[in-house]
């Protein structure tokens, strides 16, 4: 079965999904009969609610609407990731899932009421066009886009392969609008950036684990990064998980696989023991045994947690940077049928390899770093983390709340990158860094 993922949740956590086997269980505390004769009484008092409100209510509502509320109701009353999925939203799922779509090519962002371009992709059809970072996108086909939000005019810009799509940009020092016609393309989303800083250290930042590719976008990361340093000059590797906020479970597995030569990556248990599944690492460290460091911060959640989790506890990589966000649960979806959209069910909580559930309570780095935040910027650069969304499964222990999820746009301002770069060329020296199992057994 195909494992799935959909787009951020709550305070800007990642949803982690992954479809699971589920079987029909029967709930122990009362007698059978019971318990079926009072969930009939209260499924009769919902049928009676339904009409009285069909039949009475001052305007005529619309049957389906009504329906999809009570289900939705139902679902977000059980935990913030549980949620109903109309055939629009699981469609666009699969869409992100899959990591290829009909677009333009640009990343985007919304800014006084239109849409800001952040970046064209290379080799797209908006970077041949001659779309630059911060254009402002006006009109999409003549029609403004003022009144939109970004997610109704995202949707505009993708369409079918081989269509065209005019847009107007106003650009910065440009009198008159800029008007650009663009044909669609496949596009293919990026995860995985990479570089190489100073020379010598290998930086890998993954922005998501949403899409089925993010293993072989980090495969042909390293590859890059392999091709301009010789490998005697490169003293370890950077791998950036700040602010992404998760994706699909199989792809989080693959990605921790691939920095461990053995042990245990994740854990899933479910409400009966027989629904627990492990996961374990395979042979082959992409890296060739290179020191590693972790970035994560406040808005790292979900699948960027099952990675981190199995790094830090493998002694493989060391933790830099500020407590993640806490979301240690499994969501399954579960299709409907042929336009009925799907479920999305949270079905299990995940552990990391030494047995932790970080739900409600997130990872701690093994190096704090703080930024230095703007001060018009303070009020909003820090995630309060899972414990803070309403109806969230409680942590086994104490709760934790989150922490700072700034991220400098300027490298040379991040000073947990700095740390990090530091740490690697032996500038500066800390016990965490390089992790070994002495220091775990104090």
């Amino acid at each position: 079965m195909r494992k799935t993922s959909l787009f951020f949740l709550g305070a800007g956590a990642g949803a982690l999904f992954a479809l699971l086997a589920i079987q029909p269980r029967i709930l122990i505390g009362a007698p059978a009969e019971a318990a079926g004769s009072d969930t009939y009484r209260q499924l009769n008092l919902f049928g009676d609610i339904f009409e009285h409100v069909r039949a009475q209510y001052v305007e005529k509502p619309d049957d389906a609407k009504l329906i999809e509320s009570a289900i939705n109701g139902m679902l977000t009353s059980l935990d913030p990731h549980s949620a109903f999925l109309d055939a629009k939203n699981f469609r666009d799922m699969q869409t992100q899932t899959r990591g290829e779509f009909g677009g333009l090519g640009i990343e985007v962002t919304m800014e006084d009421g239109v849409v800001k371009v952040v970046s064209p992709m290379d080799g797209t059809p908006a970077a041949r066009a001659g779309v630059q970072p911060n254009d402002l996108i006006t009109h999409l086909d003549n029609e403004p886009v003022k009144g939109l939000t970004l997610e109704q005019a995202v949707e505009k810009m993708r369409g079918p392969v081989n269509s065209s799509l005019q847009i107007r940009i106003s650009r910065k020092g440009v009198e008159k609008p800029v008007e650009v016609k663009i044909v669609r393309e496949i596009i293919s989303i990026k995860n995985v950036r990479a570089r190489v800083e100073g020379g010598d250290i290998g930086y890998l930042r993954i922005t998501s684990f949403q899409g089925e590719r993010t293993l072989e976008q980090l495969k042909a990361g390293v590859a890059d990064v392999n091709r301009d340093v010789p490998t005697d000059k490169l003293k370890g590797y950077i791998v950036d998980l700040r602010n992404n906020g998760g994706g699909l479970l199989d792809q989080a597995i693959a990605v921790a696989d691939a920095f461990l030569e053995r042990g245990e990556i994740v854990s899933t248990r479910g409400r009966n023991p027989e629904d627990t599944q492990r996961h374990n690492a395979r042979p082959g460290d992409i890296t060739n045994g290179k020191p590693v460091i972790v970035l994560i911060n406040g808005g790292s959640a979900s699948a960027s947690e099952i990675v981190a989790g199995a790094l830090q506890d493998h002694k493989r990589a060391t933790l830099v940077g500020t407590r993640s966000f806490g979301k240690g649960s499994v969501q399954t979806i579960i299709p409907l049928g042929s336009g009925n959209g799907a479920l999305r069910l949270t079905t299990a909580r995940y552990f990391t390899p030494s047995g932790k559930s970080i739900q409600a309570k997130g990872i701690v780095p093994d190096i704090e770093v703080l930024q230095d935040v703007p001060e018009d910027l303070k009020a909003r650069t820090d995630t309060k983390g899972e414990s803070s969304l309403r109806g969230h499964l409680k942590a086994e222990g104490d709760e934790q709340t989150g922490s700072q999820s700034f991220v400098p746009p300027d490298p040379k301002d991040d000073k947990a990158l700095k740390a990090s770069l530091d740490l690697i060329r032996g500038v500066t020296t800390n016990s965490a860094f390089p992790p070994t199992a002495k220091r775990a057994a104090n």
